[in-house]
């Protein structure tokens, strides 16, 4: 057996990035950018308010308190989106709304709560401002010629947002890999109705179609592929010729009808491995062409974390990431995991929780191979490296898969919305 490290160092030097492309900057989402992005103008513009109230001059504002206001002169009303009209002298303030520019004369602006009116024309300031009190500079967020994003940063919805505030239209980015997905097995069909002596329902093919897209590819499902070496062959080929990335599941264990690592080795470059590893002992790893195929296992939960660890990695690398492994984080054994030494490294499947002293886990189900429920009951996997196990109290090392955790029960977070 080889080690899940050396396996996957083998498979990451295998891959790259794909080449950039440019696109709107309207649908450059969750994408990698290619390039540096320099401003060419300022954000923003013009000094502006960052409140509703009164633009004035900070000397008035002298000894003003709640209790012996000071009065001014109100000579405007400015909103936003208008240019200012009239300029603020000595005793005087215009109305001024959120984002308008601040008028000539101006040097700070007091909030609306901290006035109050008598009549139309004058307005009694209750508190002291200083000096561009509530005051948004010019090119106080950025200023020309700023670096505002860098080869590598993943865009962002506010990143989007950015980029329309400079007027930036289109990104170069590194695009989606466009990956096929294909099941594998003659006994496999798909939809309802019912099944005959043998048969089971397709359930690794709708699933890797959702982790491929969870992984911020574009997903492309080529159906089930039978136990037939030409027709897989002529599949994968035409995959090769069309696709970025090609996963498959099924047919790469020992067995006499495992068609996958034999068509593999004839038409590519294959390298087969029994990782040390439970679930996902078998993984065919192989390149037709420069396109890149992952063959994994049929157990829909050893198809499952193979691709975790495995296949998501090396499809960031294509995707121009940087940070290519999900989070590992210590928690809490609720329970015992006990496991007997067998030279592997279990990733069992459990339910992470966050309470005020940390994460615990605990087992989500079953840990069979073939247990799909308790993996998608779980939102992490805890390794457990060869050994005894941990015992409850213990500390687990648990990757996580999902930013999405629950409360104890009776902690101070268990009223709490989860996330």
């Amino acid at each position: 057996m080889r080690s899940l490290e050396e396996v996957k160092a083998e498979i990451l030097e295998s891959v790259s990035p794909l080449a950039p492309v440019v696109v709107p900057a309207g649908e450059a989402l969750g994408l990698v950018l290619a390039e540096t992005v320099r401003a060419a103008e300022a954000v923003p513009p013009f000094a502006n308010t960052a409140m509703d109230g009164y633009a004035l001059r900070f000397a008035d504002t002298a000894g003003a308190t709640e209790d012996a206001p000071v009065t001014l002169n109100v000579v405007g009303d400015l909103p936003a989106g208008y240019a200012p009209s009239v300029a603020v002298g000595e005793g005087e303030a215009v109305r001024i709304m959120t984002g308008a520019p601040i008028p000539d004369g101006a040097d700070s602006i007091i909030p609306v709560e901290r006035t109050s009116r008598d009549c139309a024309t004058r307005v009694q300031v209750h508190a002291e401002v200083k000096l561009n009190d509530h005051i948004r500079p010019v090119g106080g967020d950025v200023l020309p010629g700023d670096s505002v994003f860098s080869p590598g940063d993943v865009l962002g919805p506010a990143s989007i947002g950015v980029l329309s505030s400079l007027a930036v239209s289109s990104v170069r980015i590194y695009p989606r890999p466009r990956v096929a997905v294909i099941s594998t097995g003659d006994e496999l069909i798909e939809g309802g109705g019912a099944l005959a002596p043998g048969q089971i329902r397709d359930s690794n093919r709708p699933m890797l179609l959702a982790m491929v897209t969870d992984a911020g590819c574009e997903a492309i499902d080529l159906g089930i592929a039978r136990d037939d070496e030409s027709a897989l062959e002529e599949a994968l080929l035409d995959a090769a010729d069309k696709y970025d990335a090609i996963v498959t599941s099924g047919g790469v264990s020992v067995g006499d009808y495992d068609v996958v690592k034999a068509v593999l080795a004839r038409i590519g470059v294959l390298v087969w491995s029994q990782v040390a590893i439970k679930p996902a002992k078998p993984l065919a790893f192989g390149v037709i062409g420069s396109t890149p195929i992952f063959g994994l296992p049929g157990n829909p939960v050893s198809s499952n974390i193979s691709f975790e660890l495995f296949a998501r990695p090396a499809l960031r690398v294509m995707a121009g990431h940087t940070v290519l492994e999900r989070p590992v984080v210590d928690a809490v054994a609720t329970a015992d995991f006990a496991r007997r030494s067998d030279g592997k490294i279990h990733f069992d499947r459990v339910t992470v929780s966050l309470g005020p002293s940390g994460f615990t886990a605990e087992r989500s189900g079953g840990q069979g191979s073939n247990v799909l429920s308790a993996m998608a009951h779980a939102n992490g996997l805890a390794i457990l490296p060869d050994g005894d196990g941990v015992e409850a109290g213990g500390s687990l090392r648990v990757m996580l898969l999902t930013d999405h955790f629950s409360y104890p029960e009776g902690s101070e977070f268990s009223g709490a919305p989860r996330t």
